[in-house]
């Protein structure tokens, strides 16, 4: 797949993502009032749209190129002297 492909495909995926999460957060919310009269049935679905909208989000992510984020966190975790667990007590 070409680069700018990939770019488009992956920007598509995440904004997808996030409009799933966004839709799945706010229909947990709106569950929640008693005047909408909204079907319990559809509440476990919002529940696993939050995460199918987090996977889209992190494919989307990754077939972007925009995994840069969690590669300089993984950088911090395992090469920061402030996070690393070895702390010498004096």
């Amino acid at each position: 797949m070409k680069r700018k492909n990939a770019s488009l495909l992956g920007n598509f995926l995440m904004g997808l993502g996030l409009v799933v999460m966004v839709v799945g957060v706010a229909y947990s919310v709106l569950n929640q009032l008693p005047q909408l009269n909204l079907p319990q049935f559809f509440a476990h679905g919002a529940i696993l749209s939050i995460f199918v909208g987090a996977v889209l989000w992190l494919a989307g992510a990754r077939i972007g190129g925009h995994e840069q984020v969690c590669d300089r966190y993984w950088w911090v975790r395992h090469y920061d002297k402030r996070c690393k667990r070895n702390h010498h007590s004096s």
